[in-house]
């Protein structure tokens, strides 16, 4: 006979009321946004994320894929980027809809996502869904995932963790259709385009396999072969984005050992997980971030989040010494109770392993762990800031927390005596009065020995706030532990749903402030500005300085609204999108090698001298000396596509080092590479003119005219992907000016043409389509032979189906 209060627990927190749960907890956190009051707006959310998706809203509605953004860094590999989401298929949402409304949107869609999946992947793991709701909420709401709102791209990937975890495992226990089911989970997520996350998913997949192959509960024949196809298949359906990405790789600046190891977590920051704001600053934008840390405004869990999840650690022990007896009395792993069954086979400690192993890669630098393994893999020098590595503890503290809370709701649930459930019920209060006195001395410590930049007072209140949400969950934790089956009890999870997302919602100020979706309107900048000449694609460009650029990177207002207004008028990195400004330099994460090391040589001397590499780029505004928010006209520009220079051969050193002296004259020369070099040509350049210019997205096209055989130059980013034309004929693209494009003229009228064409996108959509095209055909057939096997088995039995 079942029990009223498991029955009441199962039927408050089923699917579809946690998902409702969820949404409205979701609401309640950003109603101004899902109303469409206001909109995000703080780091890059405003001055990367937003510009980038109304270039790709743009496309979208001109019949066109993204490939290539003429308006930042001289033209740069838009779709290749891979974190731009211009193939994932949730994207549609704020393609379609007003973007400044529906960005947003999409990314507390994921949130709400990401939530669900852990739900599921909870109460899979542990057989109850008051815990596994506990779960959901918890890896929906903590500091880190709401930090990863700012980020559409990345809070997608992030959300799909759970699903494609949960996925995965089902195909390599059950097979069939659970394989392209997995497949199409992980292709979505690998779509979604957030390399960091994508690799540890896996990671951690991977992890939970070998252990399933180490327990042999499926037959390692069987496991031998379905995961490494889900992967594969995974591959295959990604393809269209995965083959431009890794193209983009290996002619991109990124090389193994890029990156440094800035941005770890403080040797401090443990003390994070109990105190949000101990050791850091508000003075960016309001927001609060760790001194020496500034990727992720937040890694708190939620005190009672870290609670249920060092108790789950903590009962180890005591699990295992009881499984052992009852096995040694002759029970069967049957026998044992579904959550010990489930946590002594291994998965839990599996959990504090990755949670360990995540924590010393995101201490990086302060430990000698990490620089440790980034010598023993160099390519893990591709992974910038090691604080992402906090992302393991993020999701295993949910799961954790949601084992220890099924024990103590294991009693109730099947009618034994409160405190019946083993160590759980015995070490949960002194394990919060752990938390409380350690909360205590780390409040202590902040107002005995502050760092530079603290807030003491802040840290207090922060501190005195922690500890009483601390006594609010023992509280509930109390009524679950000693509690009847009482309404009271059935409401115990939900009651500690709530306080851990209060206590969230709370821990510091505003992760992700909003402002009135007016700032993003189009041309907004263009009219304040009103510049003479107009930069525009095609005719010129605007050039923030190097001290302008330095400053706007560190400029900070406290006023988000006005911060950003004053930071899209200096077109701060990618913000000139919003009023189609071509500019020299941008903000991506990967650009082509070379023009890389040019935009480096000019923005790290801030008293450098340009002006010959300015008159070619097309340079017609540039910052004033005397503000960084305002501009002025150039007069000596040059066109963008230019003919008749002489061509010099120099290696790309002794080419920066010209350009470094000024001593470049774009009217007169060309600097191409000694590999160009020849017998072939001619002594003394043609005179040559260019005429009926015109720039789009993907194309340059004009029409040149000269007395010999000359250069037409061209002041676009060289990349291989371009191809060029003369009357309908290929032609060479030679490399020019180190990171820019050259056509070789014949004499004589001639229409030129360049085309930005990605083969290697065309190789991936192809396979891409078959492999989707086969999941599906898959899907359909393996459902029919399932179908005619449960057909054939009522046959067997005698019985008809109702």
């Amino acid at each position: 006979m079942s029990n009223p209060s498991a029955t009441a627990q199962h039927a408050t927190f089923s699917p579809g009321r946690f998902a409702l749960l969820l949404a409205l907890l979701v609401f309640a956190a950003f109603p101004q946004v899902i109303l469409g009051m206001e909109t995000f707006v703080a780091r890059d959310y405003g001055f990367f994320v937003y510009p980038l998706a109304h270039f790709q809203k743009e496309c979208f509605w001109h019949g066109e894929l993204p490939f290539w953004d003429p308006y930042n860094n001289c033209g740069v590999p838009f779709l290749a980027q891979w974190n731009t989401m211009p193939l994932y298929p949730p994207s549609l949402i704020y393609l379609v809809l007003p973007l400044n409304w529906s960005l947003s949107f999409f990314s507390l869609l994921h949130l709400w996502f990401a939530g669900l999946g852990m739900y599921f992947l909870a109460r899979r793991w542990t057989g109850n869904p008051g815990a596994a709701a506990f779960a959901g909420a918890a890896f929906a709401f903590n500091g880190y995932t709401l930090n990863l709102l700012m980020w559409p791209s990345h809070i997608a990937t992030f959300s799909w963790l759970p699903w494609v975890v949960l996925a995965a495992e089902a195909a390599w226990r059950q097979g069939g259709r659970k394989i392209p089911v997995a497949a199409g989970a992980g292709a979505l997520q690998m779509l979604a385009g957030g390399p960091e996350t994508i690799l540890l998913t896996w990671l951690i997949a991977g992890a939970l396999w070998l252990q399933e192959w180490f327990k042999a509960e499926t037959p390692r024949a069987l496991l031998w072969w379905r995961l490494p196809a889900v992967v594969l298949l995974v591959i295959a359906l990604s393809a269209a984005q995965l083959l431009p990405f890794l193209d983009l790789v290996a002619h991109a600046q990124r090389e193994t050992g890029y990156t440094d190891l800035r941005w770890s977590m403080p040797g401090f920051g443990l003390a994070n997980f109990l105190v949000p704001m101990a050791f850091g600053s508000t003075a960016f934008e309001g927001i609060f971030f760790q001194h020496g840390q500034a990727w992720t405004s937040s890694y708190y869990l939620g005190i009672g989040v870290l609670w249920l999840a060092l108790l789950g650690i903590a009962g180890l022990a005591d699990w295992r010494t009881e499984f052992l007896s009852r096995h040694q009395g002759g029970f069967r792993l049957s026998q044992v109770p579904p959550l010990l069954a489930r946590l002594i086979s291994g998965r839990t400690w599996l959990l504090v392993v990755i949670s360990l192993l995540g924590l010393l890669c995101a201490l990086g630098e302060n430990t000698p762990f990490y620089p440790a393994l980034r010598r023993l893999i160099p390519q893990l020098g591709f992974i910038t800031y090691p604080i992402k590595f906090v992302m393991v503890v993020v999701f295993a503290a949910p799961l954790l927390a949601a084992g220890a809370l099924a024990a103590l709701l294991a009693p109730a649930a099947t009618g034994s005596r409160p405190g019946a459930n083993n160590g759980a019920s015995r070490r949960w209060l002194p394990m919060g009065v752990v938390l409380l006195v350690l909360i205590g001395a780390i409040v202590a410590w902040t107002q005995i020995a502050p760092l530079a930049g603290d807030n003491s007072r802040a840290t207090w209140l922060n501190g005195i706030s922690r500890a009483g949400f601390l006594l609010l969950t023992g509280a509930v934790l109390w009524v679950i532990v000693r509690g009847a089956a009482t309404p009271l009890l059935r409401c115990a999870p939900l009651g500690l749903i709530l306080a851990a997302w209060l206590d969230v919602l709370t821990h510091e100020p505003r992760q992700n402030p909003t402002v009135p979706p007016g700032i993003y309107e189009e041309n907004l900048a263009r009219t304040k500005l009103a510049m003479n000449p107009q930069p525009e694609l095609g005719g010129s460009r605007a050039m923030l300085s190097p001290k302008a650029a330095l400053a706007l990177t560190r400029f900070g207002m406290s006023d988000s609204k006005n911060n950003f207004l004053a930071k899209r008028l200096g077109y701060c990195a990618n913000a000139n999108l919003l009023d189609a400004v071509p500019k020299v330099d941008g903000f991506f994460s990967l650009t082509p090698r070379e023009f890389d090391g040019l935009l480096s040589l000019i923005y790290c001397a801030t008293n450098g001298n340009w002006t010959g590499l300015e008159n070619f780029l097309g340079v017609s505004q540039t910052t004033a000396p005397d503000s960084d928010l305002k501009w002025e006209p150039r007069a000596d520009y040059l066109p963008l596509v230019t003919a008749g220079q002489r061509p010099v051969f120099l290696d790309d050193t002794n080419t920066l080092w010209v350009f470094g002296r000024n001593e470049f004259d774009p009217v007169h020369t060309v600097y191409l590479p000694l590999a160009a070099k020849g017998s072939d040509w001619p002594a003394n350049p043609a005179s040559a003119s260019i005429r009926h210019l015109k720039f789009s997205n993907h194309a340059v096209d004009f029409e040149a005219e000269s007395s010999g055989p000359a250069l037409a130059v061209v002041a676009q980013t060289y990349y291989h992907n371009w191809q060029a034309e003369i009357d309908g004929q290929p032609a060479p693209l030679l490399r020019a000016n180190m990171a820019f494009q050259a056509v070789r003229l014949p004499a004589g009228k001639h229409q030129v043409q360049l085309r930005y064409r990605d083969r290697a996108f065309e190789i991936g959509a192809a396979i891409s389509l078959c492999g989707w095209a086969g999941c599906l055909a898959g899907c359909v057939a393996l459902r029919r032979r399932e179908t005619a096997a449960g057909d054939d088995l009522v046959k067997a039995a005698g019985t008809k189906p109702f």
